[in-house]
């Protein structure tokens, strides 16, 4: 596909978004009274509702249009079936084969058994401190996928799950580390006994300078607290073994995953040990079963009932046909605090490029920016904007309906406070509905007009709420797969090569040296490709 190619698949989108343009989302609801039953879609306990985006049949139509004329769909099916997908390193995407019921690569079965066991042992105390007793403590050591995902997943899963998922006693103190700064490290080593911490080391190629160097630095606390042995009691969580063995790690505490795994997608694997023992192995289980399902629609479900599909549309045509450079997420829920940082990730490490699978440039917006935060938080930080603001920015919300803790009127608020900001973003407020609001003894014209102007709030800002039932294991592995998936729908109709990341190693590169240069008091071998700032910089540490 060359570009001018993409050019001309895109041009319906185009001429679509200049159509929207001339209704506001007001009268879009004004003129159709089923329209939130039309663009609203349920599965299995999700609920998606895309009826406040400017969506429309003729624009699902060209949502077909542009799946079937791209290659989309094969580009699906070679994903879910195994297919190269990654060509510069010529390789799957694994990602779904991870969670499948039956997998393509034989060695993912073995991978997840061995983990669950593990995970098991340590739960019954087969696996132990040499001291006797129990693990109470557990240290993850990654960065990246490698972190994001286990603590994305332990805040959603670990506070009070019901049901048939909800695995009761041991409970584990479980911190993640991913920041080479040593005052993330150094809290967590004084809260945790040294004799009965558990340390999972995550690194797919067991060489991350980061991850490595907390657990050099773990391995010197544990000793200097008396451990004899601390090696015993680490775990590595790797695609290469044998620089694990490498290290000192003991081959039955070495735990594998593919190497076709991106970091960003490990969430389904050993990565997750950590989340494993302490919400037990059923809830991990049904989460793996719960991405099933969306996988199952994703590859099924035709292109205008498609929910990844849609959801990934939406974001090529706001973000390439309404200019619109950023894309919000605020999830009403504080147990997904952590999802906007992971999708962070997911979304601008997968599509955040500017060369297209073919490698050439390309001349369109690829990843929209992704930010966000929390509600009702980020109403009193950044919603002046949204409201506001000279900018366009979709807004995806995220609310749960059941919730897990039992404080009265809480859940009721934080519910009507989201789906109020959605209504807001849409209805806007016009200067007559300011004025009126006005305090009949404010006499001044002046001082009326600017008052009301300053009320005023164009509206017309296009928003996607998502509803879980519960934010079950189940809910939460259909969530997780449904955002894999719309990124990689995007990133395939912009040409990209999603499953790549060679954006990250030039700093990655630039920074040993630096760091040699910092250790040993001497630039001199670096001089000549230093620039005056950057030279300046570290003779400010080293002077």
């Amino acid at each position: 596909m060359t570009e001018s190619s993409f050019s001309d698949q895109f041009a319906g989108l185009k001429r679509a978004a200049q159509e929207s343009k001339k209704r506001t989302l007001n009268q879009l609801f004004e003129e159709s009274s089923d329209r939130s039953e039309n663009y609203s879609f349920r599965l299995k306990g999700l609920n998606f509702d895309f009826s406040k985006t400017h969506i429309n049949q003729s624009l699902l139509t060209e949502f077909e249009k542009l799946a079937l004329d791209s290659g989309l769909l094969q580009q699906r099916d070679k994903l879910l079936t195994g297919g190269i997908v990654n060509p510069t390193e010529k390789r799957p995407a694994l990602h779904a084969d991870m969670r499948s019921a039956t997998p393509i690569t034989a060695e993912i079965e073995s991978q997840r058994r061995a983990c669950y066991q593990f995970a098991e042992k340590v739960r019954q105390a087969e696996i132990a401190p040499t001291c006797g007793g129990r693990y109470q403590h557990i240290i993850h050591l990654g960065i990246g996928g490698s972190a994001l995902g286990p603590q994305l997943l332990l805040d959603a899963l670990a506070y009070g799950q019901t049901g048939a998922t909800k695995q009761a006693e041991p409970s584990f103190n479980t911190h993640c580390i991913a920041n080479i700064d040593g005052h993330a490290l150094e809290p967590v080593m004084q809260i945790c006994d040294p004799n009965r911490t558990l340390v999972i080391v995550a690194s797919k190629t067991f060489t991350t300078t980061e991850t490595l160097s907390n657990a050099n630095t773990v391995i010197d606390w544990m000793c200097s607290q008396g451990i004899e042995n601390p090696l015993s009691q680490i775990v590595a969580v790797t695609a290469s073994p044998n620089k694990a063995k490498s290290f000192g790690i003991a081959e039955d505490h070495i735990l594998t995953f593919p190497e076709g795994l991106g970091g960003r997608y490990s969430i389904w694997s050993s990565v997750s040990l950590a989340a494993m023992i302490s919400i037990g192995t059923e809830a991990f289980e049904s989460m793996r079963l719960g991405a099933q399902k969306m996988d199952e629609h994703f590859a099924q479900a035709p292109v205008k009932e498609n929910i990844p599909i849609i959801a990934a549309m939406l974001d090529i045509w706001y973000g390439n046909a309404w200019g619109a450079p950023t894309r919000a997420l605020f999830a009403y829920d504080s147990r997904l605090e952590m999802l906007v940082n992971y999708l962070q990730q997911l979304e601008m490490e997968n599509n955040g490029k500017n060369i297209s699978r073919t490698g050439e440039a390309i001349q369109w917006q690829s990843s929209p920016i992704l930010w966000g935060g929390v509600g009702t938080d980020a109403q009193h930080a950044v919603f002046q904007l949204m409201h506001q603001g000279t900018h366009l920015t979709p807004v995806e919300f995220l609310a749960v309906i059941q919730t897990e803790h039992s404080l009265e009127g809480h859940h009721k608020c934080l519910l009507a406070n989201c789906f109020a900001q959605s209504a807001a973003l849409m209805k806007g407020r016009t200067y007559a509905e300011a004025e009126a609001l006005l305090p009949a003894n404010i006499q001044s014209t002046e001082e009326r007009d600017l008052l009301a102007k300053s009320k005023v709030f164009s509206g017309n800002r296009p928003s996607t709420t998502i509803v879980l039932d519960a934010l079950s294991p189940e809910s939460f592995g259909m969530l997780i797969a449904f955002y894999e998936h719309r990124s990689f729908v995007s990133g395939t109709l912009w040409q990209i090569n999603v499953f790549d990341q060679m954006g990250v190693e030039l700093g990655k590169e630039l920074a040993k040296k630096y760091q040699k240069a910092i250790e040993t008091g001497d630039t001199t071998p670096i001089s000549a490709e230093l620039d005056s700032s950057t030279e300046r910089l570290l003779n400010l540490v080293l002077d």
